[in-house]
């Protein structure tokens, strides 16, 4: 093959991506023909859609509130993470207008309240608008005993997603968030009460599908093996295996990653100094309680709002209560520790009230850890068992860190989180995962806070702007800065069109070389 002929392949694959960005290309577009005189559509086969719908929701049906059941129905699949796994789609993608389109096998059914709650979602789809920005998930739903087709269930933000490529033609978007449309919102009700808001957001999706391409090489002649290696240009020792193997080449004691002799040895790591035992001088636990109890007094359902007061703030994804007190002991490798201040949750009218105070810390080296806080008309009240580390307790610098530990709810806890007499988690349930940071000791410091503040106690402002209270952080405050979106307008379009083709490529060389 001659190395124009062997050029001519990669050229027409930059040239398919190249005008897949001229033109704007789209992410996931919606359907549509392809343009008169170009390419047939590309068939797209073994899909796959990775969604949970919305994590709250499921707790709401398989906790004790609604004492229901999940059943997957027609092949689709439940995750360890208890989203689920919607499989055999198939669809087209069309390398002139990039639409891409995918129809998927399986449903779920969600029931509970003996019987009064029954929502089933069959037949999902996933789709695309133009300008590859958005998308949506659509599904047949089955509720009250009749069949509504294609309702419109999530809105999704194609830009955001993570493309990847794999073997075969593979391509996976991962990650593409998800939120709740209108007609979503009254699927997703309880006795007339829609239980999210539209725009609440919805579990996170994972699509993935295969591009099948028609490759149809050119029968090529075999090359002959050259028997002998050829010296190279400037005389010297020929190039291949023989250079490989160093025959006759002087060794060079300078290579990377090898020391010249004479250099001497580093110098032990400094050990740790004394361990610090006594007084927590000051601190910080950053903790969200539990996600869906959230999303369910400030949705829909509840129609309530959440409250910080005292020396709290409101992060983007949860709370941060402050001036730590305590004791640390370093040789029993204990930790005893109470944050300030306090978070209110409030709905239905006023007959939800929570207002959690006093957060406390125990632990010790062994893994035992519990989470406390002073619950209003209950007294304090343990509500999370922390899951640590051997060395989770060992201080540095002077300053105790924990982050993001497991949490479990206890059954002491599991009679907080209720509503009309009904526990609405069961023991042993999830929590949102906790994060700590204290210093013992004179001159040390905390280090620098991770999480973006939404707002400070109620009346208060976070440095460097207005604040809010209640209610959801929107997405400004989530410190996703700049919005991927502008940066990644034709970034699925590459994946599919310049992807596919730059498959399709190497693969007709493997073929053409036998």
């Amino acid at each position: 093959m001659t190395v124009a002929a062997r050029r001519r392949p990669l050229a027409l694959a930059a040239a398919v991506a190249t005008a897949a960005a001229t033109l704007g290309a789209t992410a996931l577009a919606a359907p549509a023909a392809h343009a008169a005189g170009g390419p047939p559509p590309m068939t797209l086969k073994d899909g796959t859609l990775g969604w949970g719908l919305k994590k709250s929701f499921r707790d709401y049906v398989e906790g004790g509130f609604a004492n229901g059941a999940i059943k997957v129905t027609d092949g689709a699949q439940r995750a360890g993470d208890g989203s689920f796994a919607f499989a055999d789609g198939k669809g087209t993608y069309d390398m002139s207008t990039h639409a891409v389109s995918s129809t998927f096998k399986g449903g779920v059914r969600f029931t509970g309240h003996d019987g009064e709650l029954d929502i089933t979602f069959a037949d999902l789809k996933l789709a695309g608008d133009a300008g590859g920005k958005t998308g949506r998930i659509t599904a047949d739903v089955t509720k009250d005993g009749a069949t509504q087709d294609d309702v419109p269930i999530a809105a999704l933000d194609l830009a955001a997603a993570k493309r990847t490529m794999g073997a075969g033609g593979k391509v996976t978007f991962d990650g593409i968030p998800a939120t709740l449309t209108a007609e979503g919102a009254k699927v997703f009700s309880y006795q007339g009460r829609s239980m999210y808001k539209q725009g609440a957001e919805l579990d996170k999706a994972t699509f993935t599908t295969t591009a099948v391409t028609d490759v149809r090489p050119q029968p090529q002649p075999d090359p002959k093996p050259d028997p002998k290696p050829k010296p190279s240009e400037d005389g010297g020792a020929p190039k291949g295996d023989a250079a490989a193997k160093g025959d006759g080449t002087p060794k060079n004691d300078k290579a990377p990653g090898k020391a010249p002799a004479g250099t001497p040895a580093k110098a032990p790591a400094k050990a740790d100094d004394k361990p610090v035992s006594g007084t927590v001088n000051d601190g910080r636990l950053d903790w969200g309680l539990k996600k869906s109890f959230r999303d369910y007094v400030t949705g829909g359902f509840a129609q309530g709002k959440a409250e910080v007061f005292g020396d709290a703030v409101k992060l983007a994804d949860g709370y941060r209560f402050t001036k730590a007190a305590g004791t640390y002991d370093a040789a029993a490798n204990t930790l005893d520790v109470a944050f300030k201040g306090e978070v209110r949750f409030t709905g239905h009218e006023g007959q939800l009230d929570l207002r959690f105070s006093n957060f406390k810390v125990k632990a010790s080296g062994s893994g035992d850890a519990t989470l406390s806080a002073d619950v209003a008309a209950k007294g304090t009240v343990t509500l999370a068992k922390l899951k640590l580390d051997a060395n989770a307790l060992k201080a540095r610098d002077g300053v105790v860190t924990l982050s993001a530990v497991p949490a479990t709810l206890t059954a002491e806890g599991a009679g907080v989180f209720s509503y009309e007499g009904r526990a609405m988690y069961k023991e042993g349930t999830a929590l949102d995962p906790v994060s700590l940071a204290v210093t013992v000791g004179k001159g040390a410091e905390l280090p620098a806070a991770d999480g973006q503040v939404v707002a400070s106690a109620v009346g208060g402002t976070p440095a460097g702007g207005g604040g809010v209270t209640g209610g959801e952080a929107s997405l400004a405050a989530t410190g996703a800065g700049v919005p991927t979106g502008a940066l990644l307008g034709g970034a699925g379009a590459l994946a599919l069109a310049g992807g596919a083709a730059v498959y399709a490529t190497r693969r007709r060389s493997v073929l053409a070389k036998g």
